[in-house]
């Protein structure tokens, strides 16, 4: 058993505050360097102008201090806790929600959560989250927290497929997701996909497949390939830079995959617009 690391939660609360205005501030290095690849490799006349209109966006976002976008949205958040770790002075994710509650005020940040799905009772500070939890080795606490806009979330899907129908089938769920998205999901996108698992593990897997380094493949030679063709594939759909056209629908494909039961394949594809805004810390 290693030392037991003793953290206050009010450092997580101040983390994920300076995480969420600076998620929703500023583009990610990782996904600014593959935006600037995207301007220089889009032929088509109107995508270039599409891009370079979302690169001023950015510009102007960063040095006024002001959402990249206007949908700020829900605040999702990973936390890796080493299990040598020890939370004092409050509840953890009680300091998670009260983290977002003061980054989404004091960034001035679009609220954006209601209390009840169907009653529809804004809860005026963007809380409570989304938080997933896992324990890990060590005394340390990795943060990540990933703010997602609705107009690319209603545009991800999960698919049952039966095992016979193996990784063509895999393709083809992928490719009608981003079909059906079109310029919903406000391309170029960043395309998040999850195999295996249960019905929400492939969900969640997708989910955590978005907050990957862009720039990166897939340790697994199959996944890294499967992830190339269908960058390729997507690109070759013709939708471009704000669904009018061009080569770059989607600035990445990320997949992340897990064991699963002999009768399934469960399939996630959950969808990112062209921010994809995460922040990482390590505590």
């Amino acid at each position: 058993m290693g030392e037991i690391r003793t953290i206050p939660v009010s450092q997580v609360t101040e983390s994920i505050k300076e995480m969420c205005i600076q998620a929703n501030y500023f583009l990610s290095e990782d996904m600014e360097a593959c935006f600037q690849s995207a301007v220089e490799r889009e032929i088509s006349e109107l995508g270039c102008r599409v891009l370079r209109q979302l690169q001023e966006n950015l510009k102007i976002a960063g040095e006024d201090q002001i959402p990249i976008c206007q949908d700020t949205g829900m605040a999702v958040v990973f936390l890796e806790v080493g299990q040598d770790v020890h939370f004092v002075d409050g509840d953890l994710e009680t300091a998670v929600n009260e983290g977002i509650r003061q980054g989404y005020q004091e960034g001035y940040l679009r609220k954006s959560v209601v209390k009840d799905p169907l009653i529809r009772e804004n809860t005026r500070d963007n809380t409570p989250g989304i938080l997933h939890c896992s324990i890990v080795p060590g005394n340390q606490v990795k943060i990540t927290v990933a703010p997602k806009g609705f107009g690319s979330e209603n545009m991800s899907r999960i698919f049952m497929l039966k095992p016979a129908e193996g990784i063509e089938g895999v393709k083809e769920a992928v490719l009608t997701a981003v079909r059906e998205a079109g310029p919903n999901a406000c391309p170029p996108m960043v395309v998040g996909v999850g195999i295996g698992g249960t019905f929400e593990k492939c969900a969640l897997l997708a989910k955590q497949a978005l907050t990957r380094d862009v720039t990166e493949h897939s340790p697994v030679p199959y996944v890294r390939d499967l992830e190339e063709e269908l960058l390729e594939k997507i690109n070759a759909s013709g939708i471009g830079p704000g669904g009018l056209g061009g080569k770059i629908t989607a600035l990445a494909v990320n997949i992340n995959t897990y064991p699963t039961h002999i009768a399934g394949l469960p399939v996630a594809v959950n969808i990112c617009c062209h921010v994809n805004r995460h922040a990482v810390r390590v505590l």
